[in-house]
């Protein structure tokens, strides 16, 4: 298939739908692991068709949702600073802090900018020298390497007014972190095309085979979940766990060597906090010490803050496959989009934004 229609052609998603009805026995949980994947399913309807032995749950795979609180309470922080340019992606500016959000600062004077690129924050540190120019370099796998590239570029031309705050994560880390867990449900993964596009799948065998789970890489198109699951179900109902591409034309197991060999220049491993999970062991990234000149909690001095989760806040049970946003308690009701109580109400790829937007009528009963 070479066109994008061809990926959403009906007559195919019945016969994938007939196909996973056909072989399914018994009742499985699988997890997507990407928000952009919760999203496919719902837009196109897709987890209403499945056969109803199988249960798709929704995974830490929003970087937006797993930025833990007190990161967003360090960039609120930075952002409220006079001479400061604080620039981030759109989503981040509503995702709430402790007491406030980056919109807030914005309606309170501060000097708060949306950008597309991490470039685009690099230009305007060279257009403003005399204020500090931050950017809030959230993401998995897939955005750090163009954060990789600002910092190299910054770097190279001596730019000294440019900084970045770091919220890096990575996915196997967490996958090993889910399914360690005591509390674990999931059966299977399927994984996100667009990080292995860059990484790659070689982390995922060993992980496929110490903990017997099959790990499908997918695409985000309606074709390419079908197929996924397809493999995914093959595998539960045959007793098989390998790791196995289905996005073949996006991903090489290798992935994209000089992208990584990028990442590796500018980022190294560390420990990392998620929203509404807690510290996974080597789960993120943080600068080299190559680059630790650019680090914005260094620089302005907020590596202590420290931040208390919300009680009624279920995004961790959520993000770990543990419960389904209708299942929380203030679900459409304390926390709806324009007032978001958790990121995953934020987010474009949250899963309680997802079923809010595509569930309205199941939230209200």
């Amino acid at each position: 298939m070479k066109y994008l229609d061809e990926y959403r052609d009906p007559a195919k998603v019945k016969s994938l739908l007939r196909e996973i009805e056909s072989i399914v026995t018994q009742p499985w949980v699988i997890m997507e692991i990407c928000g952009g994947q919760t999203h496919a399913f719902l837009h196109h309807g897709l987890d209403a068709m499945l056969p109803p032995q199988i249960e798709l749950v929704h995974g830490p795979g929003c970087p937006v949702c797993v930025t833990p609180l007190e990161q967003i309470d360090r960039a609120v922080e930075i952002a409220s600073r006079s001479k400061v340019i604080f620039t981030s992606y759109g989503d981040m500016l509503r995702v709430p802090g402790s007491t406030k959000d980056l919109f807030s600062i914005r309606a309170q004077g501060g000097d708060v900018r949306v950008v597309y690129s991490p470039l685009e924050a690099v230009r305007i540190a060279e257009a403003n020298p005399d204020k500090q120019v931050v950017f809030f370099a959230i993401g998995f796998e897939t955005t750090a390497p163009a954060n990789a590239m600002a910092l190299l570029q910054a770097k190279n031309k001596n730019i000294r007014n440019f900084s970045v705050l770091v919220s890096h994560v990575r996915v196997p880390p967490a996958m090993e972190a889910i399914l360690s867990s005591e509390s674990n449900r999931v059966q299977a993964f399927l994984a996100a095309g667009h990080v292995c596009a860059v990484m790659g799948f070689h982390e995922y065998p060993p992980i496929a085979e110490k903990y017997h789970v099959p790990i499908i890489v997918t695409g985000f198109e309606p074709i390419d979940l079908l197929n996924g699951l397809l493999a995914a179900i093959r595998q539960l109902e045959s007793g098989r766990s390998v790791a196995e591409n289905q996005y073949q034309r996006a991903v090489r197991f290798e992935g994209n060597e000089s992208a990584q060999r990028t990442i590796r220049r500018v980022f190294e491993s560390m420990d990392r906090k998620w929203r509404g999970i807690g510290m996974i062991p080597q789960s993120g990234w943080g600068l080299s010490p190559e680059f630790q000149m650019f680090d914005a909690e260094k620089r302005f001095d907020v590596e202590n803050i420290s931040a208390q989760e919300s009680s009624l806040c279920i995004a961790g049970e959520i993000l770990q496959g543990l419960k389904k946003p209708l299942q929380c308690a203030v679900f459409g009701k304390g926390c709806i989009p324009q007032m978001p109580l958790g990121a995953p109400m934020v987010s474009s790829e949250g899963a309680c934004a997802a079923y809010y937007k595509y569930h309205r009528d199941m939230a209200y009963g």
